[in-house]
């Protein structure tokens, strides 16, 4: 009788080690809380091609590349709708150049009115160093946006170690090649070891896709879209209807954590370091 264990037995590699990066989202993660700057700005160019848009039509794709976004926008059926109301026929590829090449300039004129870092973000990014976590970061912008965001983010204490943009990748979010470009340029190992963390739901897909670990922000970003002078004089009853309409919604999304901002990151970073040394993967 021939033995075939070889056949009946796998091996199984188990990463047990620290986590060694953490890789954050820009408007509405480390500034600009509500992400405010987006969609203010993509209200103006539907309404510059005169096809006014709610500031929820204009959230609605936020994370992707924002010439993407602008796109498909024109997709939602109420926007589509008006659109050939308006227009007399469906949005063309000509029209979302048209916008974008509006949307630029403006979204760079304003972005340093938003650029106030979000509470906690100094904190936890120290701690994070302390640690000896390498600070990674991705965006939606284009290279000359996220130019402004840096130089703002600079003034405020505030360097990653590594940030690229959806232009600086073949495909963005929810693909996950900005993670993994931040991963080669901050010469970490394993993707296990790897946690991004994001206000989009796209941005949740781009840590899941990438192999690493993908918390939520539910509050701080453009899931509920307010600033925080706004957020602050919610009553603690629409304070916690927003956190019941958002948590389920990024942990359907695949989210291995979901948290109201990046104040409240590090109990979560605990809880991944903890989970990575019984073996547990993402």
């Amino acid at each position: 009788m021939k033995f075939t264990h070889e056949r009946e037995f796998s091996y199984n590699r188990s990463y047990r080690g620290p986590i060694r990066a953490v890789i954050f989202d820009w408007a509405g993660t480390t500034m600009d809380f509500g992400c405010m700057a987006p969609a203010v700005v993509f209200q103006k160019v539907y309404e510059k091609a005169g096809v006014p848009i709610s500031m929820e039509e204009a959230r609605g794709p936020m994370g992707a590349h924002k010439k993407v976004h602008i796109g498909l926008i024109a997709q939602i059926p109420s926007v589509r709708r008006r659109w050939v109301e308006t227009h007399g026929s469906e949005p063309r590829d000509e029209d979302v150049d048209k916008m974008f090449a509006d949307f630029v300039p403006l979204q760079e004129a304003c972005l340093s009115n938003y650029s106030a870092l979000i509470p906690g973000t100094l904190e936890v990014v120290a701690e994070c160093r302390k640690r000896g976590y390498k600070i990674g970061s991705t965006s939606g912008y284009l290279p000359g946006m996220l130019a402004i965001n840096l130089a703002d983010a600079e003034k405020q204490g505030y360097v990653p170690d590594a940030t690229y943009g959806a232009g600086d990748v073949a495909r963005g979010r929810p693909f996950g090649h900005m993670v993994l470009r931040n991963i080669l340029k901050l010469d970490v190992s394993p993707v296990q070891s790897v946690v991004k963390i994001d206000d989009t739901l796209t941005g949740i897909e781009e840590g899941l896709n990438a192999g690493g670990w993908a918390v939520g922000l539910a509050i701080s970003g453009n899931e509920v879209g307010v600033s925080l002078k706004e957020w602050n004089a919610f009553s603690r009853e629409v304070k916690q209807a927003h956190r019941d309409r958002i948590y389920p919604t990024m942990y359907q999304r695949g989210a291995h954590y979901v948290i109201d901002s990046i104040a409240d990151l590090m109990p979560v970073l605990d809880d991944i370091e903890e989970r990575l040394r019984r073996g547990e993967k993402p």
